[in-house]
């Protein structure tokens, strides 16, 4: 039996309740993009129920659905990556991870740079295309990393990957050396590479991202799963978001296309009949598309998803069961500010041997998914969350 649980980083479906506190009155991320776009028309994921949980003009939420939805709240504080991710694999976090809207403390900073031997540049929040427009040619001058945060907790580094300005095994290091920097009592969520090429006027940032999160403060459903016998497979960030924790096997991508071949692969592969749980995660969504705004390029990638939806129904076993959720909402529609939104996120699921059409309701955790995959399995209950597996049965 194999579990595959996709998330498709910032696929919101509605503010929570508390969003005005997080200045996210309003946000919708996949109703506001089905209002924008012309002809919206997602098919697939509508026979999984995703018109009962937004509205869709002249749409038939109940028609012919291969399988059951549902929604859930963020009972954590925050909107981060992280612990969304973290909660959805039963960990709730009482309290947000810091954030720095004024950036980081001068002492934090010098300590820093004491580290790395070197200046560096910003120190402030930005926008990650935004910030090396500005200072990505004094960059290229002075050899000086760019520092900035946003509204999560994040403590990111942009650098030119020419070794002759900075480099990319060099980025890493430093940001090595900031992870270890930033545990208590920041422990800031994560350290991201942030890598460029270019000249000025022309600077890109590349696909060679990479997240050093901090570890995850108990066990998680990956650490139950992997400590039971069954191969906990991370395709894209996911290794990133639980530093290695729990995962047996991580498979890096560049993209969602990435990505979503590599969910085919694995549903075929060598190893495709032993007990495996495969946790992807699809970030072009949120890194892409949601924090630029670009609401047309949201939706195209929707697209591009669904239509590859039928193929891996076919490709599943009986037995193969597949999840799809998000982590938090990135609205690109919303205009006052470009960050994360706090909303509800979906939860649709398909495999041939459950009912159809069935409302798992609003969960009061994302913790609930992670509690019916354990359940799922049959191996020691997670610390948070209720199982909605009886009701799919």
């Amino acid at each position: 039996m194999r579990v595959f649980l996709i998330v498709l980083d910032s696929a919101g479906v509605g503010a929570l309740p508390d969003a005005k506190k997080y200045n996210d009155e309003g946000s919708n991320t996949l109703s506001n993009i089905a209002k924008s776009v012309k002809n919206f028309n997602l098919p697939n994921l509508s026979k999984l129920g995703l018109y009962n949980l937004i509205s869709i003009p002249n749409s038939n939420p109940k028609n012919n659905l291969i399988g059951s939805f549902g929604k859930m709240a963020e009972k954590s504080a925050g909107k981060d990556t992280t612990i969304g991710h973290w909660e959805i694999m039963g960990i709730i976090t009482e309290r947000p991870l810091p954030t720095y809207p004024n950036g980081f403390p001068k002492e934090l900073i010098e300590k820093y740079e004491n580290l790395i031997g070197t200046k560096i540049l910003g120190n402030c929040t930005a926008s990650g295309t935004e910030i090396i427009k500005k200072l990505g040619e004094e960059h290229c001058k002075t050899g000086y990393p760019i520092i900035y945060t946003s509204a999560d907790s994040v403590f990111q580094i942009a650098s030119h990957e020419d070794e002759k300005i900075f480099g990319l095994k060099r980025l890493y290091k430093v940001c090595e050396i900031a992870r270890k920097m930033l545990v208590a009592p920041h422990n800031v969520g994560r350290v991201i590479a942030r890598p460029f090429v270019g000249f000025p006027g022309n600077f890109k940032r590349t696909s060679n991202r990479k997240d050093y999160s901090l570890n995850p403060p108990e066990e998680t459903l990956l650490d139950k799963l992997e400590n039971s016998g069954i191969e906990v497979i991370g395709i894209g960030k996911i290794h990133d978001i639980f530093n290695g924790k729990g995962i047996s096997k991580s498979i890096h991508t560049n993209n969602n296309k990435e990505g979503m071949e590599k969910i085919l692969e694995t549903i075929t592969g060598k190893d495709s009949k032993k007990s495996q749980f495969i946790f992807i995660n699809l970030v072009d969504f949120d890194m892409l598309w949601g924090h630029r705004r670009d609401t047309q390029s949201y939706y195209n990638g929707l697209k591009e998803f669904d239509n590859v939806l039928p193929e891996i129904y076919n490709k599943m076993a009986c037995d193969d069961y597949l999840f799809i959720t998000a982590d938090h909402g990135c609205d690109p529609t919303y205009l006052k500010h470009t960050d994360h939104t706090r909303e509800y996120v979906p939860v649709f699921i398909y495999c041939k041997k459950i009912k159809n059409n069935i409302d798992v309701g609003i969960r009061k955790t994302f913790a609930d998914l992670g509690q019916t995959i354990a359940d799922i399995f049959e191996i020691e209950k997670l610390n948070a969350g209720e199982s909605f597996k009886n009701i799919i049965m």
